[in-house]
């Protein structure tokens, strides 16, 4: 079967991919810009094509093919950082409608949030409203609506393990007693492949949840006791929405946003209808304790798929960051450095490709870390995302407060454009060249400033630059001989 799979490089979309490669199925992966999609591995399977399009924009579809008798709708925008994501989140559900009519689409499969409650916050009445516009259309829907996914990577996972392994004292709103169903990603895959052409499963809507019904605080616990760790969580019943969000923010790797999307959703208890659709696809509802289990099974053999933390959401109206491959010359600052590769341009290559992260910057990790702090305090992202994997970079991906914009392997090139609050647009650049039969690292940092501000700024971190940038290039080159893994 030819599937559309929009959200292709995002979270669920990542780990739902080769499931449906697995099973036989060609695949049309609907991509905001085709550079951010991987090359290596499974992402040069055969049935794989692209589809670039911006379902925020009035596209023509002119490269759509009509022979897609199947489309999955993963797109999501709880992270965006907009005034009215709700509007945004239904332009771009009436253009994927525009998109699917001109196919031979026979089912749409919308992963959404459980709606249960009578009262819900502004996420989950956006998700409701999605499937409800969805519906208007003459094309079939099957909506399977979860609650947390606990999976290595999601969002809710990283940020109760940012709690958990961070805090061993927790003075919390009292939210923290809302009981939630969670559910384990592998089921979340399960249900999303299981309904595919099922005739059945047509004009329906499934809640689907783990066995556990459980309050966050009983998660945050039941978390720490499966990691070895003994905490104490005492709930408070005055912590504003606003005071919960900040609480969560500097805490966690979560930007503020997500942050207060969370609180005001965890507000709301979210627990599945029954329904036969478990016992119709034979599958077998995964624990709560299990699924984190499991999550850290992937951890540990640094083989997650995905992370939250790496979505470009399709609400991120300022797409401009995808235009900022072509570092500028004009009104810059620059910091190049050149160093001869004595040592092997492999190894050299490989820790390119493993900055950042628990490796760190190869230099003055502790003024990174100040950075990082700093940036935090000024409503940045911090230095807490890290990377997904140890090893492995792809276009697209976050890497501590930097988003990747080239992961030329190939080529040598790795180029990084700064997600941190400046005066200015900032990018880092690596690139191995050769030139008379010798090879060498090319280290450039590019700033260009904003005004005055941007100016004081970038002569006021100069002294900082001689020492980190140089003592960077030339610990990158030298790394495992000087000090080990």
């Amino acid at each position: 079967m030819k599937i559309l799979l929009t959200g292709a490089t995002g979270y669920i979309g990542k780990r739902l991919l080769p499931v449906l490669l697995e099973q036989g199925h060609e695949v049309v992966c609907c991509v905001r810009d085709k550079k951010r999609f991987p090359t290596e591995g499974i992402y040069k399977h055969g049935n794989i094509s692209l589809l670039q399009v911006d379902f925020l924009q009035d596209n023509l579809f002119s490269e759509v093919t009509q022979d897609i008798e199947a489309a999955y709708y993963l797109i999501h925008s709880m992270s965006d950082n907009s005034g009215d994501f709700q509007k945004l989140e239904a332009l771009a559900t009436h253009n994927f409608i525009k998109l699917v009519q001109r196919t031979k689409v026979k089912q749409i499969i919308y992963l959404g949030g459980i709606t249960n409650d009578a009262k819900l916050s502004r996420h989950l009445a956006s998700r409701k409203m999605v499937e409800e516009i969805l519906r208007q259309s003459t094309i079939p829907v099957t909506a399977i609506k979860a609650g947390i996914i606990v999976g290595s990577g999601s969002a809710s996972f990283e940020i109760i393990r940012d709690l958990v392994e961070k805090l061993p004292v927790m003075i919390a709103p009292k939210w923290l007693n809302t009981n939630t169903q969670p559910i384990a990603i592998r089921n979340v895959l399960e249900y999303l492949t299981g309904v595919l052409a099922q005739p059945e499963c047509l004009h329906q809507s499934y809640d689907v949840g783990g066995p556990d019904i459980l309050s966050y605080k009983e998660m945050l616990l039941q978390f720490a006791e499966v990691r070895g760790l003994k905490r104490y969580i005492f709930t408070v019943p005055v912590m504003t929405p606003k005071l919960s969000s900040y609480w969560l923010y500097f805490v966690t790797a979560t930007s503020y946003t997500l942050a207060t999307n969370l609180v005001n959703s965890m507000k709301v208890e979210v627990k599945a209808q029954d329904n036969n659709l478990q016992k119709h696809l034979g599958i077998k509802p995964i624990s709560y304790k299990k699924a984190v289990k499991m999550a850290f099974q992937k951890i540990e053999q640094n083989n997650v798929i995905s992370s939250w933390k790496d979505s470009l959401v399709s609400s991120y109206v300022n797409n401009s960051l995808l235009e900022h491959i072509n570092v500028p010359a004009d009104g810059c600052f620059t910091d190049c450095r050149q160093k001869q590769i004595h040592t092997n341009v492999n190894q050299v290559l490989e820790n390119i490709w493993s900055i950042g992260g628990k490796r760190g910057w190869y230099y003055g990790n502790w003024l990174w870390q100040i950075r990082g702090l700093l940036d935090k305090l000024m409503g940045g992202v911090g230095l807490r995302r890290g990377r997904t994997n140890r090893h492995t970079i792809n276009t697209g991906d976050t890497l501590d407060f930097w988003r990747v914009l080239a992961a030329d392997k190939q080529n040598k090139r790795l180029l990084l454009y700064a997600e941190m609050k400046l005066p200015g647009e900032a990018w880092l650049e690596f690139r191995i060249i050769e030139k008379e039969e010798k090879f060498y690292l090319m280290q450039q940092a590019t700033f260009r400033p904003k005004g005055l501000l941007g100016r004081l700024y970038w002569y006021a971190v100069l002294p900082f630059h001689f020492f980190v940038f140089e003592g960077m290039a030339r610990n990158i080159i030298h790394y495992k001989t000087n000090f080990g893994e």
